[in-house]
């Protein structure tokens, strides 16, 4: 099954320990550092569009574009309640296409930990490097090995909840870097019964020099790296990162 297809409905619910305003707050921190005040700035892989939003209530002129039709739903319900002015677009960030360069693009919530393969990280490197402006910023999150090996591993973690509960089987593949995990949702209906529903997700670990390498290949200067919501190097227990890396080739 497509993943977050079942998962998209109750995707907020589970998802409501993330605090979402810190993460948008050190967000547009790092964006105002690297000179993004203002402007049109793309959310890669948005999701329900909860960031989204928060970027947006901050200022800035927002595209969303996810893969799943499913949460990109979700998020056009946001922007209809509250009447933000957000483009989303139901495209994959292998061959995204937009209508002219951004000033910034964002890719939050472990989204670049779903490609798996190196030549597509390296395209989509290149297709942000060719949609931004020049000297553009480019920030993105990454699930690190440590947290894949240590805190994921071949772990079950489940959560009940009223009105759904899911069961998350998790597999780490050391050799190939690939994460899997296995859910499983019993989502309640409108009659009180419960559906079940089943989806596959699989994420790549990356190390730090793979992800140089690969900007270096798409053509992006590497700016920064930090452990998540500091201003420090990662460490070797850090279990989420920041990268920050820089348009180049416009303005040559």
């Amino acid at each position: 099954m497509e993943a977050y297809s079942g998962f998209a409905a109750v995707y907020d619910l589970f998802m409501d320990n993330i605090p979402y305003e810190e993460w948008c707050d050190y967000l547009t921190e790092l964006l105002v550092e690297y000179g993004v005040k203002e402007g049109l700035v793309l959310d890669l892989g948005c999701g329900t569009g909860t960031l989204t939003e928060l970027l947006a209530e901050n200022g800035y002129d927002m595209i969303g574009v996810d893969a799943s039709e499913e949460m990109l739903g979700l998020a056009m319900e946001k922007k209809e309640r509250s009447g933000r002015d957000i483009l989303y677009l139901l495209q994959d960030m292998r061959e995204f296409e937009l209508y002219g360069t951004v000033k910034a693009v964002v890719s939050i919530c472990d989204s670049i930990n779903y490609i798996l393969d190196d030549e597509d990280l390296v395209q989509v490197f290149s297709l942000v490097n060719n949609y931004l402006d020049p000297n553009g910023i480019f920030i993105f999150d990454l699930n690190t090995v440590y947290k894949y090996e240590n805190l994921l591993g071949d772990h079950t973690i489940a959560e009940d909840r009223e009105e759904s509960s899911f069961i998350w089987d998790n597999f780490y593949d050391k050799e190939t870097q690939i994460n899997e995990y296995d859910l499983a949702l019993f989502i309640k209906e409108d009659d009180g019964r419960y559906s079940k529903y089943t989806e596959t997700h699989y994420q790549r670990a990356y190390t730090l020099e793979k992800i140089k390498e690969s900007l270096e290949k798409a053509g992006m200067k590497l700016e920064a790296v930090y452990g998540a919501f500091t201003k420090e190097e990662p460490g070797s227990d850090s279990d989420r990162i920041y990268v920050i890396a820089r348009e180049q080739g416009k303005n040559l």
